[in-house]
């Protein structure tokens, strides 16, 4: 398995309320951890968990332990759960075309 793939642990889960100033998905991960998948701080990923997949901001923490991230507001993911970060490929997506008669 490619070492970008590799699985990652939620360790912790952040739920926010409609006041809160800061809300909406986020993922938090050790700098070491994002570059070895090749992610940015700041760039978006695809969250891919047990029951589904989303895409989040990435913002580095360098209190995490090895291995863990820590998550905000993403619906399908909990505490202990393993996720896996894709980069999102903006580059290569199909290109959409409309026919009209």
């Amino acid at each position: 398995m490619s070492r970008t793939f590799q699985p990652l642990q939620v360790v912790g889960y952040i739920a926010t309320r409609r006041d809160d100033a800061e809300r909406g998905p986020l993922v938090r991960v050790r700098p070491d951890d994002a570059r070895m998948r090749t992610i940015d701080d700041g760039e978006l990923v695809w969250v891919y968990g047990p029951r589904r997949h989303e895409l989040a901001p990435v913002v580095y923490d360098e209190t995490l332990p090895r291995g863990g991230v820590v998550v905000r507001d993403l619906a399908g993911v909990a505490i202990t759960e393993i996720v896996r970060l894709v980069k999102m490929d903006i580059e290569h997506r199909p290109v959409l075309t409309t026919h009209f008669a």
